[in-house]
């Protein structure tokens, strides 16, 4: 890390992520390879507690975003699911100038259109439960 440098938080889950479970140390080596990836300095992960819709940690994390230069979580889909919560995650990091990372998915989200096109994906996610499973579009194919 450079001097200059504060260093990205990760930020990893104890809890399942769309169904699950990933260890916490892989969680802590796919955020270390995409920040080596990216060359930023890297800060140990804080962890979310295991009650599902908790934020508790992201939001201590969100808090003290003037001591580090952004966040790496895991997965995109760590974030709260409700669409004005995540709202809230994503303006509180913009307005403070940092970044949010996604390594899984390989995403940044620094600018409002980054944020768009992130925002794009979370309503595909809401959508594809309701999309027509393979049975039955290959039975209405007939």
């Amino acid at each position: 890390m450079m001097a200059n440098e504060l260093g990205y938080r990760g930020y990893i889950s104890s809890r399942p992520i769309q169904g699950n479970r990933t260890a916490q140390h892989v969680q802590n080596l796919v955020i270390r390879d995409y920040a080596g990836r990216h060359g930023f300095g890297w800060k140990l992960s804080a962890t979310e507690l295991t009650p599902e819709n908790c934020y508790i940690v992201l939001d201590g994390v969100l808090e003290r975003l003037d001591e580090i230069d952004g966040i790496i979580c895991f997965s995109l889909f760590m974030l709260p699911e409700d669409t004005l919560r995540r709202r809230r995650v994503f303006k509180r990091i913009l307005e403070a100038g940092k970044s949010l990372h996604a390594a899984s998915e390989n995403l940044r989200v620094q600018t409002a259109e980054e944020l768009a096109f992130v925002e794009d994906i979370w309503r595909v996610h809401h959508l594809l439960p309701t999309c027509p499973q393979v049975e039955e579009f290959a039975e209405w194919c007939k």
